[in-house]
């Protein structure tokens, strides 16, 4: 696959010597909707606005469709859709004000995916932006995002402050409408289930690294957690050393160790070995892992 979107080695900070990113390697390939979680302050707002040219990295480099979006921002900007929670858009402006506009600048503009989202989300063209709902105003910033039928699309938390049904309705369009028909879309999100339900592939960012780059179907049935008591293995690096361990957590009184493999295959990897005779390895759900992997 061609890659639409590639970090390598990036890095970047804010204050010297205290690295927001450090180091991260990725790409996003044609067609691909790919997830990107953290907690927060792990730089995942940072990453999409180097991917967008907004920020250029300290060291390493991104291309967007080959090419440098600090570069070449006008060729790159053309093909791309962005929404951030914290986007801001004119209140005095009209929604049809701001169609026509976007019309303007994107000659690839489509006329009926704008119809088709005015209805879905019942905004008025004649409504002022400062007169919408939080909601409906990131509404017709995802209009604006996607209505030139870009081929990747960039969502920073697009849908954060939206109630369930709200925010299922502005994803759900993003993948139905672009996705479909060979779009790319990264976006950043910090409800688990929204990225299982409409992501292909996870990328975990911890202090600034990639934790886990993963497709979630391989991650469903190839990753575990094993629950371990203290009083059975006192060493925590005893976990670290095995083959696969991604993170080993302290809970109470025991261990909860995150495993690339399946539950089947370290319960048999690890039998009869002492300390290892009563240990539980289950499978888990993104969230879980999640906090297994990067909770305290």
């Amino acid at each position: 696959m061609n890659p639409v979107l590639q970090f390598d080695n990036v890095a970047r900070s804010y204050t010297a010597g205290v690295p927001v990113l450090d180091g991260v390697s990725f790409q996003v390939n044609e067609g691909e909707v790919v997830g990107l979680i953290g907690r927060n302050g792990t730089g995942k707002t940072t990453l999409l606005q180097i991917a967008m040219g907004m920020l250029a990295p300290h060291r390493g480099s991104v291309r967007v469709f080959g090419l440098s979006p600090t570069e070449f921002p006008v060729e790159v900007k053309s093909r791309i859709g962005y929404v951030s929670e914290n986007q801001v858009l004119p209140p005095g402006a009209s929604v049809r004000e701001l169609v026509e506009f976007h019309a303007y600048l994107f000659p690839k503009w489509d006329r009926a995916i704008e119809k088709d989202l005015l209805d879905r989300f019942q905004l008025s063209p004649k409504a002022r932006i400062g007169k919408l709902s939080k909601g409906q105003a990131r509404q017709v910033a995802l209009l604006l995002a996607i209505c030139h039928r870009p081929d990747l699309l960039i969502l920073d938390e697009p849908a954060g402050g939206l109630d369930p049904a709200a925010r299922r309705e502005f994803l759900e369009a993003s993948i139905q409408l672009l996705n479909r028909d060979g779009s790319s879309i990264l976006f950043s999100s910090h409800h688990m289930n929204d990225i299982e339900r409409i992501g292909a592939r996870v990328v975990l960012l911890d202090q600034g690294r990639i934790r886990l780059n993963m497709e979630l179907d391989r991650m469903r049935e190839d990753v575990c957690v094993m629950m371990i008591p203290k009083r059975s293995v006192t060493d925590v690096s005893v976990l670290e050393r095995l083959p696969g361990c991604l993170g080993v957590r302290s809970v109470a009184d025991d261990w909860h160790a995150v495993f690339d493999d399946a539950p089947e295959t370290i319960a048999a990897r690890l039998n009869g070995k002492a300390g290892f005779e009563q240990i539980l390895c289950v499978r888990a759900p993104l969230e879980e892992l999640f906090v297994e992997l990067v909770g305290k």
